[in-house]
């Protein structure tokens, strides 16, 4: 089972300025490449200050500049954002751009209220969402497409330049009917338990495996990346201040993702919450080495190709960064060949 950081971006205290809210992801993502990790993951959101990376492809193409072997995930495109006709040819210079690193996790959206602000609202989300997606498909690996559809209507047009290669395509779903039709389809999988159940993950992982078994060769190259919140704590005291960072952070992702999407001047409400601390705390990775050693293994027991952790929690950057240095030494070496590789070269 192999790592990837989740270089996603929660900003609290918007005073804190783009700038340096780049650089640290920069930072964490060039870490995260000398520490072999085998990918980092870029978010797309808009308009709010939790995962805030409006332009991924962007951010991808300067991270390849700045590493040399990660994989670059979107994580994940929300395709009913964009137009195909345009979006499709970025994409193809992304992945120019980075080498064929990028791999192109897409989904439907998740959050209500930038989802309206931006002319696409949740309830129709996902049969655009659907119809946008063949429309990409078409567009990366035919010319001269035309489409007749709800929301594309055009006459034959190709994208330029052509692709120099096959797209690496993720699809990012939840439900184990939707993960087992779309690795059928050929989609690499991206999926998380958010705060399911070790069944519920058990199901996820199943449904893909027993859609890589019906699919026999075809489907040998495909791979489950599974994203969890994760913190290796030094002691009882670190994991209660980490639990508790993560419940405020929850307490604005509930907001826009459950709630009402109260936002003012980008910033999302803190709201109070129905799960408490404790519950919380049985759901998350928040773990001392043996707890997260113990967790992980059920990981990889599974049939987890790729573990996406998501560290970022509100604390100092450098804090964030002695946590990613920390898992890569203590926990890394006993499930990831790539961080083994990285350790005999040093």
């Amino acid at each position: 089972m192999e790592f990837n950081h989740f270089i996603s971006a929660y900003y609290p205290d918007t005073s804190y300025g783009g700038d340096r809210l780049f650089a640290d992801m920069i930072a964490q993502a060039k870490l995260a490449d000398d520490l072999g990790y085998a990918s980092v993951s870029i978010p797309e959101h808009h308009l709010i200050n939790i995962l805030l990376t409006p332009a991924p492809l962007m951010l991808a193409v300067r991270l390849a500049s700045e590493t040399k072997h990660v994989k670059l995930m979107t994580s994940v495109a929300v395709l009913p954002l964009h137009d195909m006709r345009t979006y499709a040819g970025e994409v193809v210079m992304a992945d120019i751009l980075t080498n064929g690193r990028l791999v192109l996790g897409v989904g439907r959206g998740a959050f209500a209220v930038e989802m309206a602000r931006l002319g696409s609202p949740i309830e129709t989300s996902r049969e655009k969402f659907d119809e946008s997606l063949d429309v990409l498909h078409k567009l990366l690996t035919r010319e001269d497409v035309s489409f007749k559809g709800k929301y594309y209507d055009f006459e034959p047009l190709t994208i330029m330049p052509r692709p120099v290669r096959p797209i690496q395509m993720m699809m990012a779903v939840m439900v184990p009917e939707g993960i087992h039709a779309c690795t059928k389809r050929g989609f690499h999988i991206q999926t998380t338990p958010l705060s399911g159940s070790k069944e519920m993950m058990l199901e996820q992982v199943n449904a893909f495996h027993r859609a890589k078994a019906e699919m026999g060769d075809e489907g040998a190259h495909l791979t489950l990346s599974l994203s969890r919140v994760t913190w290796l704590a030094k002691d009882d005291a670190e994991k209660r201040r980490m639990t508790a960072a993560a419940h405020d952070y929850y307490s604005r992702f509930d907001n826009v993702y459950t709630g009402p999407g109260l936002v003012t001047g980008g910033a999302i409400h803190p709201l109070p919450r129905e799960q408490t601390i404790e519950e919380l705390a049985d759901n998350l990775m928040i773990c001392t080495k043996q707890e997260l050693i113990d967790k992980l293994a059920v990981y990889d027991e599974a049939g987890v190709d790729e573990i996406i952790l998501s560290q970022n929690l509100g604390s100092p950057n450098e804090e964030t960064m002695d946590n990613m240095r920390a898992i890569a030494e203590d926990i890394m070496p006993l499930f990831s060949a790539r961080r083994r590789q990285v350790m005999a070269a040093e």
